[in-house]
């Protein structure tokens, strides 16, 4: 990617988050003049921007992940600390968030550093503009992905707990348990020198070719059905959120990625063969196979 074009996309992605903050902040508290919304996404953008120097003199994406993470929580503290009046349904999304930023932070972390770092930055982390461009997107990411909760837990109006809620606890708490045990079968499976050149057919991923995704995607969902009744006017437009976890998850980066990554290893493999023709893609049971 030339320069130029890093240079377009980061102001795309900058001009998405200017987007968020407008729909987003509608009806909200304010601080001073400026909406806690819009303060929120300040927050994280200046937390990847910062994180941004020492990575590209030191040549590094270690901390990448993990930059990620302190921004959700970094946002979500200083939202709920300058609430005036931040209620059970704020607390509880602010509450979720941060939880899973903390486990899926530190495991990408501990990953990253245990492998010795990622090879999708190598061509990166060289070039000044496209390096940049990353940390940007991933602060319009953090901002954008949990807009739907800013929006609820900066609202102006209080909604009592409802089915909504429940509903949306229930879908969070089933795609972190997915996720959170995903991703320790594939851990355990990895640690065994014997399986260095294999792929993972056991546990949760017998049934599913990507179960760690299909949990985040679920919880994400799970976050909007909690936020939903709050929601008001253009707020509504931050329920495309889920859409784009969705979007990036299956046709951008994660699975796409993944099912190149592995055909490319494996594909003339019978027995990988016949796990792509069992197993479905994302959804356990459900939909076409293979693929």
């Amino acid at each position: 990617m030339s320069d130029s074009k890093a240079r377009l996309f980061a102001c795309i992605a900058l001009l998405v988050g200017a987007g968020a903050g407008w729909v987003g902040s509608q009806g909200g508290v304010t601080v001073g003049a400026i909406p806690l919304f819009v303060l929120a996404g300040g927050i994280s953008y200046l937390i990847h921007w910062l994180a941004f120097v020492p990575a590209w003199k030191y040549q590094t994406e270690h901390y990448f992940d993990l930059t990620g993470s302190v921004a959700y929580i970094s946002t979500l503290a200083t939202v709920a600390l300058l609430h005036p009046a931040l209620d059970t349904r704020g607390l509880v999304l602010c509450l979720l968030i941060a939880l899973w930023a903390m486990r899926l932070g530190s495991f990408l972390f501990a990953r990253v550093k245990r492998e010795g770092g990622d090879r999708r930055f190598d061509p990166i982390k060289i070039q000044f503009w496209r390096f940049l461009l990353t940390w940007t997107l991933s602060g319009t990411w953090v901002y954008v992905g949990m807009a739907p909760a800013l929006a609820a837990i900066t609202a102006e109006n209080a909604v009592e707990l409802d089915a909504f809620f429940l509903v949306g606890l229930a879908l969070w708490l089933a795609g972190f348990a997915f996720e959170v045990i995903a991703d320790r079968q594939k851990t355990r499976f990895r640690a065994d020198p014997a399986n260095k050149e294999r792929f993972i057919t056991s546990g949760l991923w017998s049934i599913s070719r990507h179960p760690n995704y299909l949990g985040e995607i679920t919880l994400w969902l799970g976050i909007s059905v909690i936020a939903f009744p709050v929601l008001s006017g253009w707020q509504y437009l931050t329920l495309l959120s889920p859409l784009l976890v969705i979007l990036l998850l299956t046709r951008i980066s994660g699975v796409n990625m993944l099912e190149r990554s592995g055909r490319k290893r494996w594909g003339n493999d019978p027995a990988y063969q016949t796990y792509l023709d069992s197993t479905p893609v994302l959804m356990p049971f459900v939909g076409r196979k293979g693929g």
